[in-house]
């Protein structure tokens, strides 16, 4: 048994793909975990699902904080959190991604003086509306430990001053995810059972930016109906989404709506895409990876290497993004980033361990 203790918090369903990697690795090699579920997000499609897709166990603590404000929801994580920080002590917090419950935990580990450890450190929107942005950056600023998914986080964390003994380049947890869970998301077969064409458009989006905006939401709309004419267009939408096109009365036409799905079959869903239509920043990293075009309805992304070197493009107007499905080639070049190997799991726990003793 190892003689550290690592305590991960996660809380929303772009951190459990990243917790999964680690916790396996991690496990392995005997080290103590305890699992701390914010319950930032509480659907099963949202949340449990992850745990059962990608073998991770049931969470230790749920805090149930659930949806609200960004503020209401980051205060709850604060309070709940501080008792089981304070009884576990572990040797290591590790935080994951940029989700109000990893910013609240780093606060709250802060003040207790345990070791922050954050996994995905160093990416930036520099699009201070994004409260991701928020979270990226103070999480980065308390971090002990700044664990980066690709070299251009290494500079950017560098320039902000950052010591050059905090930063550990073990690349993209997100694709251990991806390639482990490739095999199962085939055999369950996804598209083939709900009939999903090769060619189709996955869509999702959640972003406040894009789905909080009645007039923005409503071009979006109308460019995936006029997409939805010439081929076909899956979009899995997100819970407030639903509710932002219901109450405004905004039509899809021939768009096929879903549920927010299970991860294997998200997964199962972008790699036989056609291009996938999307404001989330762990699509534009799993498409880069198995080579599928990505359309990212943002101004700017924290995540420039998935464009300089990946699938992904940027598409801010609405009015442009017909046009851009329609642009979309299949046999442009693209190349995965370093340490996109499926083996960042194991190079975070070798970290932690290694510095532990420090």
């Amino acid at each position: 048994m190892s003689p550290i203790k690592l305590l991960h918090v996660v809380g929303a369903r772009p951190n459990f793909p990243k917790l999964a990697p680690v916790h396996r690795a991690a496990r392995s090699r005997g080290v103590a975990q305890v699992v701390v579920h914010t319950g930032q997000h509480y659907d099963d499609a949202l949340s449990d699902s992850f745990f059962r897709d990608l073998g991770i166990p049931a969470p230790d603590v749920n805090l149930g904080v659930g949806s609200d404000s960004h503020a209401v929801q980051t205060a709850r994580v604060i309070e709940r959190i501080e008792p089981v920080l304070v009884r576990e002590r572990p040797d290591w917090v590790v935080v994951y991604g940029d989700v109000n419950s990893t910013m609240a935990a780093a606060i709250v580990a802060s003040k207790l003086s345990l070791r922050i450890a954050h996994v995905e450190a160093g990416l930036r929107s520099y699009d201070r509306a994004m409260p991701e942005e928020i979270n990226r950056i103070v999480t980065d600023r308390l971090a002990d430990l700044l664990l980066t998914p690709s070299r251009d986080a290494d500079e950017t964390l560098r320039r902000e001053g950052e010591p050059e003994q905090e930063i550990a380049f073990v690349g993209n947890v997100m694709i251990d995810s991806l390639f482990y869970a490739l095999p199962a998301a085939r055999q369950r077969a996804f598209r083939a059972r709900e009939g999903v064409s090769d060619d189709a458009v996955i869509v999702t989006l959640h972003r406040p930016s894009n789905v909080d905006d009645e007039s923005r939401l409503r071009a979006i709309a109308n460019a995936l109906r006029e997409v939805a004419e010439e081929r076909m267009v899956v979009f899995t939408v997100h819970p407030r989404t639903r509710q932002r096109l219901g109450g405004w009365g905004i039509e899809l036409g021939k768009v096929r709506m879903l549920d927010p799905v299970a991860y294997l079959d998200m997964v199962n869903l972008v790699e036989g895409a056609f291009v996938v239509v999307t404001d989330s920043g762990g699509l534009q990293e799993e498409t880069t990876a198995l080579g599928v075009p990505c359309l990212t309805v943002r101004e700017s992304t924290e995540r420039p290497i998935t464009i300089t070197q990946g699938t992904n493009q940027l598409v801010f107007d609405p009015h442009a993004l017909a046009a851009a499905v329609r642009r979309v080639s299949r046999t442009g070049k693209h190349s995965v980033p370093d340490g996109w190997d499926g083996c960042a799991g194991e190079r975070i726990v070798q970290v932690l361990v290694d510095r532990a003793a420090r």
